[in-house]
């Protein structure tokens, strides 16, 4: 009996150390919103999105595309099916299409099979109030790693067949939290996801949204550089198709190209890995007891003052740390 017992308290000794040295991870439910085929920062945060979906560390809703470039929706859905869930609502802000030959969506679309295109899809105003109506009350993380319009259009959102409630109030019903990569910190001018070549859109949101919002400005994805690895891995990987693509054909990167794809910073990964994993005190610490305010070009600035719904990411860990976690992620090295 005394054997069975020293036994058995050891076996528990053996799971209450497992279970205090192991991750522990929530599961979040994360509706995505893109301008994915600009910069490869787009593709890789949807890449570790469907590498955590796939181990159940969150829950992707849905993917939401500010882009309506011609071939953004055939190129995510062949990543989607890539990755094994071809079942992922998409939506695209209007269909009014256009086209780019340096964004990376054709090429991705030509080397994956895919089902779907910018006309198959519903408005991603439409889908944000179908989803979110279908969720439990402050349930929902929605992260943002590109211009704000999707959002501006939700929060103005009448009532409809999914939900009588207007945007603002569904919003507040049903979101726990925005993670938004955006803005400089504490203050800063002209990036791009704050501006937009959209007057007033990032003012407004940050004005009106009705829960609390995290922030991962321009600073931190520009410290935490990557890419270049993808250079050893199949060439048929989606990342291996869109990086390749981007580092020789996007404006700011054709000039240092030289045949092999480059390093480029992995700004939408660390909203990505904030809103799944958190990290907070190991990875970032987070700035609060302020609100960011921005004016009509989207220039932001960190106000001070007794405000608990805003916050902002500051980095933590070395930035080359960082990068290696994101590339495990990307890559499902785990």
């Amino acid at each position: 009996m005394i054997v069975k017992k020293t036994a058995f308290v050891a076996l528990m000794l053996v799971v209450l150390a497992l279970t205090l040295t192991a991750p522990a991870f929530a599961q979040p439910k994360i509706i995505f919103d893109t301008d994915f085929g600009g910069d490869a920062d787009d593709l890789g945060a949807l890449v570790m999105l469907h590498n955590l979906h796939n181990r159940g560390e969150c829950e992707l809703l849905a993917i939401m595309s500010w882009s309506t470039e011609e071939y953004v929706i055939p190129a995510m859905d062949g990543v989607n099916r890539y990755y094994g869930n071809p079942d992922v609502p998409m939506g695209i802000r209007h269909r009014d299409a256009h086209h780019l030959d340096w964004n990376y969506n054709r090429p991705i679309a030509d080397a994956l099979p895919h089902e779907r295109t910018n006309d198959d899809v519903p408005l991603a105003v439409d889908l944000y109030r179908q989803i979110l109506a279908q969720q439990d009350d402050q349930s929902v993380t929605v992260v943002t790693v590109g211009p704000l319009r999707n959002i501006e259009d939700l929060l103005r959102s009448e009532p409809d067949e999914h939900s009588s409630l207007p945007g603002k109030e569904l919003v507040e019903e049903k979101v726990e939290k925005f993670v938004i990569m955006g803005g400089h910190f504490p203050e800063g001018t002209n990036e791009w996801n704050f501006n937009g070549n959209m007057p007033g859109v990032t003012q407004y949101v940050l004005e009106e949204l009705p829960v609390p919002v995290v922030f991962s400005g321009y600073e931190i994805g520009s410290q935490i550089q990557t890419g270049a690895a993808f250079n050893e891995i199949d060439p048929e990987n989606p990342l291996y198709v869109g990086y390749k693509h981007f580092s020789e054909y996007a404006p700011w990167m054709r000039d240092r190209y030289e045949g092999e794809i480059l390093d480029n910073a992995s700004y939408d990964q660390t909203a990505v890995l904030y809103a799944v994993r958190g990290g907070l005190g190991v990875y970032w610490d987070k700035v609060e007891d302020g609100y960011c305010v921005a004016d009509e070009n989207g220039d932001n600035r960190w106000v001070e003052g007794d405000n608990g719904d805003h916050a902002y990411l500051v980095l933590r860990e070395d930035p080359d740390e960082i990068a290696r976690l994101i590339l495990d992620i990307k890559l499902d090295e785990f």
